[in-house]
């Protein structure tokens, strides 16, 4: 008979406490750990009266490596990268390539002004402004109380 350590303070414990240690130490290692991140960006979206504002962080790319469309009310925005490196000769231990691509899609609500869209990519982060319909702008003006 074999036992098996038992510790009630686990939050996750179940009928088989060994069995959630074994894939905790297994899955908590780096290896599947760098494998867990998630490769998309960040992104900050904001308004103002005149247009609404995406700012996608993306360093270490180059605006050809972008790819914006629009296709109805859907702005997607999308990348893929490789690295090559040329390495003849030389013994790994571990080796991970550099390849990465994403997609991030927007559905764009009906006041967007979808024919004047414009994009920037400096300092690492991919900028598109995409103005309003006139007829949806925020007209402030002050009302006279009598």
């Amino acid at each position: 008979m074999t036992l098996v350590k038992f510790n009630p303070e686990k939050k996750n414990s179940s009928l088989l406490p060994g069995f959630n240690d074994i894939f905790e130490s297994v899955l908590g290692d780096t290896f599947f750990n760098d494998r867990r991140l998630s490769t998309v960006p960040a992104v900050n979206i904001s308004e103002s009266n005149e247009e609404y504002h995406i700012e996608l962080a993306a360093p270490g790319l180059r605006k050809e490596d972008f790819k914006v469309s629009v296709e109805r009310d859907m702005l997607s925005i999308s990348t893929e990268q490789r690295t090559e490196n040329n390495t003849e000769g030389k013994i790994y231990n571990r080796r991970e390539y550099s390849y990465s691509a994403f997609t991030r899609s927007f559905t764009l609500p009906e006041s967007a002004n979808v024919e004047q869209i414009q994009a920037a990519y400096t300092d690492g982060v991919l900028k598109l402004n995409i103005p309003k319909k006139e007829e949806a702008k925020a007209i402030a003006r002050q009302i006279e109380i009598q």
